[in-house]
């Protein structure tokens, strides 16, 4: 099969593409995405389930949000410079392009800096977080390799503790995890992010 378009620039704030909508991308020989970072994330999951991210070049046409633009940046997206890039996965089978987070779950109508909950969170080797936080960020580092930066805010409205390293491993009270803008559907007490250095897509800005 040979390009693939994918326009999803219908997609809602907070929404993923349908699996079934973006299954094509594992036949494709090439890809064009239009549409906001869920929709990359959405395309280069399909793609790496299919274990054709190393073969299949991807273009995207980020849209108007900030965080299209700010990821859109940090990719080089414009340049025409062709990049081989690592992939962050989640042990939930998901893709994290530009931000992660982990926060309570539970009581919606408390403001979010309210909220707090216990966990415990290593980044590599080192332990980044044992008892009441307020919530866990997530970011890949696409000036680095296989890095992601994590930033773990105990209090409200104090500096976080920022660490860089491969992987982010949690153990929580039930936790809402959102990845890049999109909520997981159910709580959950467990979660990995990594940097996955066995894989590369290949972006064709």
């Amino acid at each position: 099969m040979p390009l693939v378009e994918f326009d999803l620039r219908g997609l809602s704030p907070g929404q993923a593409p349908d699996r079934g909508a973006v299954a094509p991308a594992a036949e494709a020989d090439a890809l064009l995405v239009r549409g906001p970072v869920p929709a990359l994330a959405g395309v280069l999951a399909a793609l790496w389930k299919a274990g054709r991210t190393a073969e299949v070049p991807v273009s995207w046409e980020p849209a108007g949000d900030g965080d299209s633009g700010a990821l859109a940046r940090a990719l080089g997206i414009g340049t025409g410079a062709a990049r081989e890039l690592g992939l962050v996965r989640d042990d939930h089978g998901g893709v994290l392009l530009h931000h992660g987070r982990v926060e309570a779950a539970g009581d919606e109508r408390r403001r979010p800096l309210a909220r707090r909950l216990g966990a415990q969170a290593h980044h590599d080797a080192v332990k980044v977080a044992d008892g009441q936080i307020t919530r866990i960020d997530v970011r890949p580092d696409w000036r680095a390799v296989d890095t992601l930066d994590v930033t773990v805010l105990t209090l409200p409205l104090r500096p976080g503790r920022r660490t860089s390293g491969r992987a982010v491993q949690i153990a929580c009270d039930p936790a809402r995890i959102t990845r890049d803008g999109v909520p997981h559907p159910r709580p959950v007490t467990r979660w990995t992010w990594y940097a996955d250095d066995r894989v590369r897509w290949r972006l064709q800005p």
